[in-house]
């Protein structure tokens, strides 16, 4: 793809050459044990250090083996081809090629990960974002958090080239600069945090969002009219009419519990939208 004079080319790679609420199948919200909760109402930054602060070189050796392991799993998978397939249709090619723009850069921030050493889909989703940030040279810092990451989980993403951050923003970082911010099967409570902080056209037209599907959660609260998850939710159903929503193909057995009901979130407002009214 050409670029033009202002906005420089996303890296396209030649696969040939280089190589929610969300709902499980039987249709019930069902929370994910190894994420975090986040407490509704809870807006004030914390310092944070891991509470689990024992480690070892052994014990970071076998977890460094294992998200290793995962990453080779997923890059020869059919589920990691029909990803990069999706993300490189002229949709998706050209949102984020227009959203990185003068800038060159997108940092992607990683929200409420889980445990990647006690369970696998926090692994696989690690690995996924691994994969992206190798991949495309576009994509710039990666930062993680979650309140669960132990001491040996926090090296270990340092060694795999990622920043660990210190401060538990409660998933309110602004957008100042154009952001990927990958977050599947995060309690929707942090999306909400995510969109209220961000809450004007400038902010919200920096952010890509990966995670569950609003829609999903509009579908859900219009089934089962719970007005107080509804307000736990009021920045979510507000902005679903400014984004455009693409799923993800989740349906290998392999990859399903990692990835099911995750979407990509593409945010395009008029930069003279007033968003005083928007909220349901």
């Amino acid at each position: 793809m050409a670029a033009s004079t202002n906005t420089p080319a996303l890296d396209k790679p030649n696969l040939a050459e280089d190589w929610t609420v969300v709902l499980p199948r039987g249709g019930k919200p069902k929370r994910n044990f190894h994420k975090v909760i986040i407490r509704v109402g809870q807006k004030q930054e914390q310092l944070w250090t891991p509470s689990d602060t024992e480690t070892n070189p052994e014990r970071e050796s076998r977890l460094m083996q294992k998200i290793q392991s995962c990453i080779k799993k997923l890059e020869s998978s059919s589920f990691w081809l029909a990803f990069l397939n999706q993300l490189q249709t002229p949709e998706i090619f050209d949102w984020f090629q227009k959203r990185v723009g003068s800038e060159g850069k997108m940092q992607m921030v990683i929200y409420g990960i889980g445990s990647i050493e006690s369970f696998e889909p926090p692994r696989l989703q690690l690995s996924l974002a691994i994969l992206m940030k190798r991949l495309f040279s576009w994509i710039g810092e990666v930062e993680v958090f979650d309140p669960v990451i132990s001491l040996a989980e926090s090296r270990v993403l340092t060694a795999l080239g990622c920043s660990v951050l210190t401060i538990n923003e409660q998933g309110r970082r602004q957008a100042l600069t154009p952001m990927m911010f990958f977050m599947p099967h995060c309690e929707a409570e942090l999306y909400d945090n995510l969109l209220e902080a961000n809450w004007c056209p400038d902010l919200l037209n920096n952010i890509t969002l990966f995670g569950n599907s609003f829609e999903a959660y509009e579908q859900h609260l219009s089934v089962c009219k719970n007005l107080s998850l509804a307000d736990s939710r009021k920045h979510i159903l507000a902005v679903r009419k400014f984004v455009k929503e693409l799923a993800i193909d989740s349906s290998s057995d392999d990859y399903f519990r990692a990835f099911h009901g995750s979407s990509w979130h593409f945010f395009k407002l008029d930069p003279h939208s007033d968003l005083c009214d928007a909220r349901p």
